[in-house]
């Protein structure tokens, strides 16, 4: 996706991110005078600049990592924690890219220790897991028990968490610093977040293989 430069102050322009991350929607934000880059279901996005991560948040999962000494992190989301059946075909890992949480974790991570972190220098802190698909199996409750599970059995210690609850989030991650943002949203947004999510939810099972701002 072609990235926007329109705002930006005269004379500056977007510094390219890092490879394999060019296809991701970033921005300048003239609120918090820095690059945004937004995350979508299925994404995951790592930088060592000084942006900020964006991405909006109902029963999915965010995990926001960095290395806090090297200043380099992302943020990844997902919807499921993990496929239903055989894992060990090639083409199937690829297909599945960052849609479940044990891919998501795994490739948010080896990411990050591509450039240039270090594991034992990584922080964690993760959001989401709401139950805001009423109607349907409580998918935020089972991404909460994957990513607790995932982060004990990695020894990943969580820096802060703010998970469950019946409301959607905005979250905004600044991976230089570490802070993180998170917004409960509880106008018309919820009902347009909760259709795209259930929206979601099918074409994953058609295509199994391919309030306030906290400070935290």
């Amino acid at each position: 996706m072609t990235q926007v430069a329109a705002s930006l102050p005269r004379g500056q322009a977007i510094a390219p991110a890092l490879p394999g991350f060019e296809h991701l929607r970033r921005f300048w934000d003239p609120t918090h005078q820095c690059v945004t880059a937004k995350v979508l279901p299925g994404e995951f996005y790592v930088s060592t600049q000084e942006e900020m991560i964006s991405t909006v948040l109902g029963s999915c999962i965010a995990a926001c990592i960095r290395d806090r000494r090297r200043q380099v992190g992302g943020m990844n989301h997902f919807m499921l924690p993990e496929p239903v059946g055989e894992r060990d075909a090639w083409s199937a890992a690829v297909g599945r890219a960052a849609r479940y949480g044990s891919d998501a974790m795994e490739q948010l991570i080896n990411a990050i220790l591509k450039a240039g972190g270090q594991r034992e220098d990584l922080e964690v802190k993760v959001f989401g897991g709401g139950r805001v698909l009423a109607q349907m199996t409580d998918v935020g409750r089972r991404n909460i028990e994957f990513v607790q599970r995932y982060l004990t059995t990695e020894k990943l210690a969580v820096a802060a968490s703010d998970l469950g609850d019946v409301y959607p989030r905005q979250v905004q991650y600044f991976p230089a610093s570490g802070k993180v943002r998170v917004r409960q949203l509880r106008g018309t947004r919820d009902a347009q977040l909760v259709d795209g999510e259930r929206f979601y939810l099918k074409r994953l099972a058609n295509d199994p293989i391919k309030g306030e701002v906290e400070l935290f």
